[in-house]
Order: C-alpha cells, then structure tokens, then sequence
C-alpha cells in the first residue's frame, strides 16, 4: 500500500456520512410538518364521529325528552332500547395528546353535548372548517375547536 493511499476510505465514510446528516436535517421539519398535519386530520375526523354520535344519541332518543349521553360509555352500548344499539364503535383517544382525556362540554342536566382537544398547540389550519356535522371557527389553539353536534347547547 502506498503512502498516499492510506486514510481514503475514512475520508469517503466522512464524507458520506456528512452528507446523510445534511439530508435528515433538511428532511426533518418536512416530516415533522406532515406528521402535524396528519395528527390535526385524525382530529377532525374523530372529533367528527364524536359530534355525530352525540348527535345521533340525543335524536334516537325514545320519547320527547330528549337527552345527551352522561358518559362517553353510552355511546358505546345504547341501554335505552330493547336491541344493542351502538353510536361509536370504541372509543377514540385523542390524537394530539393520547394520553389525556377529551374535554368534555356539558350541558345544564350534565349531559355531554360535545369534546374538544386540551391540547394548547397552535392549529395549522386558519380559516373555519365546516366538516358537514360540525363548523369550527379559527381557534388560536387545538382545544378552541368544540366538536358537538348542531343542536346542542353547552352550558358554557
């Protein structure tokens, strides 16, 4: 082996490796980015099946007296009527912050008339979203948007 030789394999591996840091680095806010994105459209859609479900259990309500479910276990197993009735199939965490429980809105009987993240990230979307079951207005944070049905009242 000559003597110029010697250390060009290592200079290569340096190189190399440089170039791979410089890669992550300019690809991991983009993936960053995108896992925000992904993370505040399962809100949206779970937020969403929260809203129809509260919604749907108050208007299958037998009677007149129309009633929002006291636990979100309700919306599992429907015990009002003679068959088994589910509004849910399981109950969804929420996705920003899984290891907290939904805020929950209330309405004046103690009925849950609605959730919303506690998350106090700022939202990437700007402008109100109407996703057909709720409207959200532009909120400064991810617990600003109150996933609840159309006819509900909260007490708040």
């Amino acid at each position: 082996m000559r003597a110029g030789e010697r250390g060009f394999t290592f200079v290569v591996v340096l190189v190399l490796l440089a170039l791979t840091a410089l890669g992550v680095s300019l690809a991991g806010p983009i993936w960053y980015e995108q896992m925000r994105r992904e993370h505040e459209r399962e809100l949206l859609r779970i937020g969403t099946m929260y809203a129809k479900a509260l919604r749907d259990y108050h208007d299958a309500n037998p009677g007149s007296d129309k009633q929002y479910p006291q636990q979100l276990e309700q919306l599992l197993t429907d015990t009002r009527f003679v068959g088994m009735r589910r509004h849910l199939r399981k109950l969804y965490p929420d996705p920003l912050s899984p290891a907290r429980p939904w805020g929950l809105m209330r309405d004046p009987q103690g009925g849950i008339v609605g959730v919303y993240s506690q998350s106090f990230a700022a939202p990437i979307a700007t402008r109100p979203i109407d996703t057909g079951v709720v409207r959200l207005p532009p909120g400064q944070h991810y617990s600003d948007w109150k996933f609840m049905g159309r006819t509900a009242q909260p007490e708040n």
